[in-house]
């Protein structure tokens, strides 16, 4: 299959380093302490955060820091796929690891030590990259949450298809069976949280490759740190400080 025409357009219409249309919303889960939905193209991901509050189970309570959790799943609609994914399926369950490891990478735990975080997330509409999506859906919700971090952790993928490095993979592209490259960046720290490759690449194309996904990333903070100032503008008017 011709993932890349002669006219350098991808299946969607899109060039090889061009991402998908980015959306987002703060505050979508009214008794969460934050939330955000996060949307890439046409996956569509929501993500609420609860805390810092007390530790539900005393044995995990950590002295010198927050304890952080993380729950991920994927609605039964989100597919199309008939099939019933069960609770805590091994993907699940990996995805929910990778996503508090990440998100660990930039809270700072040790300001809010014998606490606990929970973040749930979940998939309304898979097209790819969806843990990407996740990762920033969850960036959004800690940051309206108030959760003290580092930096905003940002996430996005990276392929090879047909000879051509392509930025931000839709579900057909990722299926595709070629060379796929998750990062998550911390951007102003210029340090990097996450790194998932599921094929192997020569050197020189994986750096090519990683290069665009972290742009991809960068494309995404610039997007996240737009919509935080909106939200700021929009609660200063709503207190009376605005013209």
């Amino acid at each position: 299959m011709e993932y890349v025409n002669p006219e350098g357009l991808r299946l969607d219409g899109r060039r090889p380093m061009e991402m998908r249309q980015l959306r987002a919303e703060i505050g979508v889960v009214s008794r969460a302490d934050g939330s955000a939905s996060f949307e890439m193209g046409n996956t569509k991901v929501i993500a609420a955060v609860y805390g810092p509050r007390e530790v539900q189970n005393r044995s995990q309570q950590m002295n010198d820091q927050a304890l952080v959790r993380c729950e991920y799943s994927m609605a039964n609609f989100s597919t199309g796929d008939r099939r019933r994914k069960t609770k805590g399926d091994r993907r699940s369950t990996e995805i929910s690891l990778v996503i508090r490891q990440t998100m660990e990478a930039c809270i700072l735990t040790h300001l809010m030590p014998r606490s606990q975080i929970d973040i749930y997330v979940q998939v309304l509409q898979a097209d790819g990259g969806t843990r990407s999506a996740c990762i920033n859906a969850a960036t959004l919700a800690l940051a309206d949450a108030g959760i003290p971090m580092r930096d905003l952790v940002t996430s996005c993928s990276a392929g090879y298809l047909n000879s051509t490095p392509l930025l931000d993979l839709n579900y057909l592209e990722d299926s595709a069976g070629g060379a796929d490259v998750t990062v998550g960046i911390l951007p102003k720290l210029d340090k990097v949280t996450l790194l998932q490759m599921d094929a192997k690449l020569p050197m020189d194309i994986f750096e090519n490759v990683m290069q665009l996904a972290v742009e991809g990333c960068k494309a995404v903070e610039s997007h996240i740190r737009e919509i935080l100032l909106e939200n700021a503008q929009t609660l200063v008017i709503r207190q009376g400080y605005g013209s």
